[in-house]
């Protein structure tokens, strides 16, 4: 049956298309120039009271979302992206035949609107229209605004559709906007300069992730879609530009969850003369800053300083194991916590059980801001040797509401043990681990 109406309502728009056509009624015009937010009319009239008129006009323009009809006059609500008015249209303003051509309009059309600000006797803002311009005929019915839409498949498919039922999502998007922007602002201010590194890259290289692969036909060879911008970053450093950010898409061919999707936007900065210390400050200081700028009114404190804790610490005290105890033993490891109740795939290697213990055990637990430092070797192998822990290295991540936010280290900076570290990848590679980086002989 609701394919049937679908069809029907498909046929009624269509119908009204040719109407509208024939009485040479333009329903997609070129332009409405002029436009103001709807937030703006809003701003403008906070203090005016009940029944009140003005003589302030506008030119808004957005979606219909709802009508009400009561004779000779109709009141309807039109959407913009900043937010939501009520529109009054009465026949003995606009005259008979406009009125008919704007009552018989359709949720989900766009249209234009000129017209002088007032207060309902209810206290509603509402236009006084004047004047209106169909902009986009619409020839299907939008999502039920009352119901919205809550199908999780369609609406990540066709968040066009997401947008126009769901209030929460287009202030999400803007949300997500203003937050870019802010960070952006933040590291300007500090100093470091936004670059742009290759997406496209002959090795791929900065993080233990599967990249995507691609053809290059002019060149008739193979090229990966970049997991990190980190190696490139790195050779800005080298090259004299001693602060650097990039915010862009990376990607990772690996599975699809909460955490994890193919295409994702990350931030990296990198700073000379700074170790993972420096970092931390900077994170912290970023995060609060950008939330106050963006009004964040959420229950999670981020005053600095944030809690440190390291990582055989945090795996401890959730799960009483000692990973450095058992330190490339993965046998010892595997009956030590299976002893304890923690499970792990007895075929993974020492330094993915330890990241299993992490992920699975102890991150869903750290809900304020914690940074979980000093990590095995094994784990980091681009990060500098810890200054007073063997076998350790200056590496920290960053976790909030149980999902990790940001990782850094200080820099591996000594080529001949930068070397070494690649062998030893090539070596997991060569046993069969396809989560590792590959000898990059130039960034060496």
């Amino acid at each position: 049956m609701r394919a049937v109406a679908e069809d029907r309502t498909a046929e009624d728009r269509r119908a009204k298309l040719a109407r509208l056509r024939a009485d040479g009624v333009d329903p997609y015009p070129h332009s409405f120039p002029g436009v103001q937010p709807i937030a703006e009319v809003h701003a403008a009239h906070d203090d005016l009271e009940a029944g009140a008129e003005t003589d302030a006009r506008y030119r808004v323009a957005g979606r219909l979302s709802a009508r009400r009809g009561h004779g000779k006059a109709a009141f309807l609500d039109l959407v913009d992206r900043s937010g939501r008015i009520q529109l009054h249209a009465r026949e003995d303003v606009i005259g008979a035949e406009a009125f008919e051509r704007l009552t018989s309009l359709d949720l989900g059309d766009l249209i234009g609107v000129d017209g002088a600000a007032f207060k309902s006797r209810r206290g509603e803002l509402s236009l006084r229209v004047e004047d209106f311009t169909l902009l986009a005929k619409s020839l299907r019915a939008p999502p039920d605004k009352f119901h919205g839409l809550e199908d999780v498949e369609t609406r990540y498919r066709h968040r066009e559709l997401d947008l126009i039922a769901n209030d929460e999502t287009r202030e999400l998007f803007i949300m997500r906007s203003r937050v870019i922007a802010a960070i952006r602002r933040f590291l300007d201010e500090r100093g470091f300069l936004e670059v742009e590194t290759p997406v496209l890259q002959p090795l791929y290289g900065g993080a233990l992730a599967r990249p995507f692969t691609t053809h290059h036909n002019a060149l008739d060879r193979d090229l990966f879609l970049r997991i990190a911008t980190e190696l490139y970053l790195k050779r800005l450093i080298v090259g004299g530009l001693e602060r650097v950010y990039e915010l862009g898409k990376d990607f990772r061919n690996e599975g699809v969850s909460q955490k994890h999707n193919p295409e994702f936007t990350m931030l990296e900065w990198y700073e000379a003369y700074a170790d993972y210390e420096d970092a931390a400050r900077l994170l912290e200081e970023l995060v609060s800053e950008v939330a106050a700028q963006v009004g964040y009114e959420g229950d999670l404190d981020l005053t600095a300083p944030w809690r440190r804790v390291t990582l055989r610490e945090a795996i401890r005290e959730v799960t009483g194991v000692d990973i450095l105890e058992r330190r490339g033993d993965r046998d010892a490891l595997h009956v030590a916590a299976a002893g304890r109740g923690f499970e792990l795939d007895p075929d993974e290697s020492w330094p993915k059980m330890v990241d299993s213990l992490l992920s699975k055990h102890v991150e869903p637990t750290l809900e304020k801001p914690t940074f979980v430092k000093d990590y095995p070797v094994e784990l980091s192998p681009f990060a500098k040797a810890h200054r007073s822990e063997p076998g350790l290295v200056e590496r920290w991540e960053c976790f909030a509401r149980g999902i990790e936010i940001a990782n850094s280290f200080t820099e591996l900076n000594d080529p001949d043990e930068q070397r070494a570290r690649f062998e030893d990848q090539l070596r997991q590679t060569a046993a069969g681990d396809e989560e590792t980086q590959p000898f990059d002989e130039d960034f060496l």
